[in-house]
């Protein structure tokens, strides 16, 4: 089952941008050579974006791969396909990997039993913090600046082989 999705690199030092590189070329089974741009939110750091097309777990590979530099903040997004929720990525390197599944939509999707056990574990006063936990917000409002820098950069398309 193919999908797609999108990879973006919001920050990452010089030196780092090659073994990115390499990381998603190797989940992709494809050269990759990203459009690296100036990211203005951390001066000295780049940012960039690719779209790719490969299958049904492609984006948890690309961020098990791109987790391997804990200096990078990234978001990694694959659309649904038949008969898989769709995910999205993000990591920041003061709050970790986060993950979570999205709708068709792109909205985050919290399931039944996740709510159940929050319901059941969590005392009353601690249930907003949690499903802002579980909703990702930490990680939203850390990379939310970095995405508004990036806002009209080049993008680059990826296609999987095989």
């Amino acid at each position: 089952m193919s999908t797609r999705g999108v990879v973006f690199v919001h920050s990452s030092p010089t030196a780092v941008c090659p073994h990115v590189e390499w990381a998603i070329s190797g989940v992709l089974g494809t050269r990759v050579a990203l459009q690296w741009t100036p990211q203005p939110a951390v001066p000295g750091q780049l940012r960039a974006e690719c779209t790719w097309y490969g299958p049904s777990g492609s984006g948890g590979a690309l961020a098990g791969a791109l987790r391997a530099w804990p200096m990078l903040r990234f978001e990694v997004t694959e659309e649904p396909s038949p008969g898989v929720d769709g995910e999205r990525f993000c990591y920041v390197p003061s709050l970790g990997l986060w993950s979570g599944r999205t709708s068709a939509n792109g909205d985050i999707v919290v399931g039944e039993d996740q709510l159940r056990a929050l319901l059941t574990d969590v005392p009353a006063a601690q249930v907003p913090g949690r499903v802002r936990d579980l909703l990702g917000s930490a990680w939203d409002d850390a990379l939310e600046p970095f995405r508004l820098a990036g806002d009209g950069a080049p993008v680059t398309w990826l296609h999987q082989v095989g």
